[in-house]
């Protein structure tokens, strides 16, 4: 399974990007079921209510909640790279905490944010 991030979902939403186009090639080539996390629903459904934008589309899409072991594991991940003088976005780290506890991949094009928790078990895309 493959979770992806809201910043992926707006390109692919976007019928004139062509980052969107190859995210869906290479999505189709590896052929895995997709999904997203709660919060990545919340942050695409703002950006589109808040333009004005259909959001049938993006309801159809499988998604893994934010639970009590999520937010554990998310919080060990914001104070630890804290302590590395690495800060992440408090979202941020919800989101990678749901896909590793959910044993999913992550598909970003934000890699620089989440490329500090590849050592966690973030598996990216």
């Amino acid at each position: 399974m493959i979770a992806l991030d809201t910043d992926v979902l707006i390109e692919i939403f976007d019928k004139k990007s062509k980052k969107g186009e190859e995210a869906l090639k290479k999505l189709f080539e590896l052929g895995e079921d997709v999904c997203i996390t709660s919060i990545n629903l919340h942050e695409i459904l703002y950006g589109l209510f808040k333009y004005a934008k259909p959001v049938k589309e993006v309801l159809y899409l499988p998604v893994l909640n934010y639970g009590k072991e999520d937010a554990r594991l998310s919080a060990h991940f914001e104070l630890e790279l804290e302590r590395e003088g690495k800060p992440i976005r408090r979202t941020d780290a919800m989101i990678a905490a749901v896909v590793v506890n959910s044993k999913a991949r992550f598909y970003t094009f934000d890699t620089a944010h989440f490329e500090p928790l590849k050592n966690e078990g973030l598996e990216l895309v």
